[in-house]
């Protein structure tokens, strides 16, 4: 797959397939029913924090037979993405701009969802910060519920002590039996990374962690 960087977003309607309206403000969010927002019976991942997209990208080009849905915070990467998509024409993604952690608690049905990704979440280290980590107690029993039997829970990072806290929090939970953690595969472009950090970092030669954990 050749790269495609584009240098500034498409117009807004021709972005609007791929992107997860927003909530009316004073409006109650409602539950997200997966047929009707991808107009099939596909099941469906998460990715919490997609960034500039690459997972999205390179795992709807693999598996078209699944749905994908992103969730990021910030605007531009929302809009950034759903550019790469569109050029792409990977319909098989959608990408909201909210708090994965509320929308995990108040959108997303239980037992809806194959697997979770979770890619190198900023670890907020000044305590004052703490409150913004995705990656919390209740993030992880909230993946849990929305998880099916046998649907998993990937976790990567960079950060060795952030990676010990998010495994600290996910072992002791019953809901959750830890797979082998899995290998990084040998990148056969610059596109064949997990994500745009893993590919920065693995080029500086930094080490990455990884889990992985089956819903029981």
């Amino acid at each position: 797959m050749s790269a495609v960087r584009p240098r500034k977003r498409l117009p807004l309607d021709q972005l609007q397939p791929y992107l997860v309206p927003d909530t009316p403000l004073g409006q109650t969010a409602s539950p997200i029913v997966w047929r009707e927002l991808f107009g099939n019976e596909q099941p469906v991942e998460i990715e919490v924090g997609f960034g500039k997209g690459l997972f999205l990208i390179t795992a709807a080009a693999a598996c078209p037979q699944v749905n994908f849905f992103g969730v990021e915070i910030v605007r531009k990467y929302q809009l950034y993405t759903a550019t790469r998509l569109a050029l792409r024409k990977l319909t098989s993604v959608r990408v909201a701009c909210d708090d994965a952690r509320l929308l995990l608690r108040d959108r997303v049905g239980p037992s809806s969802i194959q697997a979770v990704h979770v890619y190198f979440p900023d670890p907020w280290w000044k305590k004052r910060h703490h409150k913004r980590r995705v990656f919390t107690p209740e993030f992880a029993a909230a993946a849990a519920r929305v998880l099916k039997p046998g649907g998993r829970l990937h976790v990567v990072t960079d950060v060795e002590d952030y990676f010990a806290i998010m495994t600290g929090i996910v072992c002791p939970l019953p809901e959750y039996r830890p797979l082998p953690p899995p290998e990084p595969n040998a990148p056969r472009h610059d596109l064949d990374y997990l994500t745009n950090f893993e590919r920065k970092f693995r080029k500086q030669g930094k080490p990455i962690f990884r889990a992985a954990y089956e819903r029981v």
